[in-house]
């Protein structure tokens, strides 16, 4: 109630602040009756229009309490105002079954008080040959044609809109859950530890889990229960071009096929975690390959209503060979949860993302677990860090480093990373605009092998004390530099020692 009340009335010197400049800024500049009390009286008109239209949205916000579900009410609130207001459409005008909403909204009394305290003022006053004043037959025609006492009706139906919305803002904040609260574990887990005779020990096991963080791949001497085949991705002058796309066609583009990469040489070895910089494209892979490689996508997509360690069952039992019995694969779940750090969290339910449930690095670390789980040899990673802060980033760059540490082949594409995390990656593959390679070798440490490479390179600026390697290298190997310089980054990499 406090908060409530307290929200309320700060309200209310800002709404009176707003409407004296917006009063004073307007009144004589646009011509209204010049009379003193008429300028006070259309002053305390848009103070109640003001402040009953941040009370109308405080209310909403505090009925659907999410920023998606508050903006769409909101939008739909301005479009009831705006059409039934008046302005836009005048009250004879509105067909007969729409004029009921007239008087429902707020603006309308807006529009009548405004609209009464000008045109009934003495300067309106001259008869016309109707033998009516001019400010009535003016009212008249708008549907406005009411007496003078009107306006302390529609001043009070403002007051009185603002009471209305401020009580049910009131109400809502007092008896609707709020959605932002995590669901933390799941109704069937609460169960089954008030319902079993061990749950103290239970409960005490959890603790000792999250506090020691128990590593359970101990128990099998470093090897992980389902074996993997380590392998090495080659590629030797890869070319992969795509359809131009209508737009592209639009602009100039005159060529048959839009050439993405050109004449690119690596590898990929396990046990290495590789970057990769520049405009990248995959192409479409055999099944051979597709059983043999993972791909977590940018954005997580997760069942918000079962926890974490059910969306990993789900997967294994769909991905792993059916051969596989169901004990080994609890086994390896367990490994997996706790190779990416969930084990501690795996009760916990997905939710809904920005609502409720995991935060934003969770339901990361669960993308790349779900996908860990069919145990592939390779897996391929797209933007793993995007969206996340400096300390959440660097918990999935551990659990990333933890996968890497199994002996897989993992790759990632990044852009425009901090130091922390560019330094986390052992090899890099940068390219450069129209797909060809430019770099492809070790980071070293504190990139040190990638700073050596590119200051040897004739008119290359050097990179500055404490500047990020990352933003260094994407900006000197820019085609606006490339050109100031007077060098191919590309010609130079197919001469160096490291593609040889």
């Amino acid at each position: 109630m406090g908060l409530c009340n307290s929200s309320i009335h700060f309200k209310i010197p800002l709404s009176l602040l707003e409407a004296t400049i917006w009063t004073c800024l307007t009144y004589y500049v646009i011509g209204y009756s010049p009379e003193p009390g008429r300028f006070f009286r259309q002053l305390l008109l848009l103070f109640g229009a003001h402040f009953t239209s941040i009370s109308l949205f405080r209310f909403l916000a505090s009925v659907f309490q999410t920023v998606v579900s508050s903006t769409t009410a909101g939008g739909i609130s301005i479009l009831f105002l705006l059409t039934f207001g008046g302005f836009i459409i005048p009250h004879t005008s509105m067909p007969a079954w729409l004029k009921w909403g007239f008087w429902f909204c707020p603006l309308s009394y807006g529009e009548i008080g405004l609209a009464v305290n000008e045109f009934l003022s003495p300067r309106w006053n001259k008869m016309t040959s109707t033998n009516t004043t001019i400010g009535l037959q003016t009212l008249k025609s708008r549907g406005l044609d009411f007496e003078g006492y009107y306006y302390w009706i529609c001043l009070g139906a403002l007051y009185g809109f603002a009471l209305l919305f401020n009580i049910g803002f009131i109400l809502a904040l007092s008896y609707f859950k709020a959605p932002g609260t995590r669901a933390i574990i799941s109704k069937e887990k609460i169960s089954q530890i008030h319902g079993s005779e061990g749950s103290k020990h239970q409960i005490h096991n959890n603790e000792t889990t999250k506090n020691s963080n128990i590593n359970i791949l101990e128990t099998h001497e470093g090897k992980m229960v389902l074996p993997f085949e380590p392998l090495t991705v080659t590629f030797q002058d890869l070319q992969y071009y795509v359809e131009p796309s209508p737009e592209m066609r639009e602009h100039g583009f005159t060529g048959k096929r839009l050439q993405l990469l050109r004449d690119i040489t690596g590898a990929f070895r396990p046990g290495v975690l590789t970057a990769l910089m520049g405009d990248w494209g995959y192409p479409k892979v055999q099944d051979t390959f597709a059983r043999i490689s993972g791909y977590c996508e940018q954005i997580d997509v997760h069942s918000p209503q079962i926890t974490v360690e059910e969306s990993v069952i789900f997967s294994a039992w769909l991905r792993l060979h059916p051969d596989i019995d169901s004990k080994t694969k609890y086994k390896f779940i367990e490994e997996i949860m706790e190779t990416v750090e969930l084990y501690a969290i795996k009760d916990s339910l997905v939710g809904i993302p920005g609502v409720s449930g995991l935060s934003t690095e969770q339901r990361k670390r669960l993308t790349i677990a779900v996908e860990v789980v069919a145990n592939p040899s390779i897996i391929f990673m797209d933007e793993p860090t995007t969206g996340l802060d400096a300390r959440s980033a660097a918990i999935v760059m551990r659990a990333v480093k933890n996968i890497v540490d199994t002996g897989r082949t993992i790759v990632c594409t990044i852009h425009q990373p901090s130091i922390d995390i560019f330094e986390a990656f052992d090899e890099l593959i940068l390219l450069k605009n129209g797909g060809r390679m430019i770099y492809c070798g070790p980071v070293g440490h504190n990139s040190c092998r990638v700073i050596e490479y590119f200051e040897s390179i004739s008119g290359v600026p050097k990179i500055r004390d404490n500047y990020n390697p990352a933003t260094w290298m994407l900006e000197i190997t820019s085609a606006s530099v490339e050109a100031e310089v007077g060098v191919d980054f590309g010609q130079i990499y197919s001469t160096s020692t490291l593609y040889e």
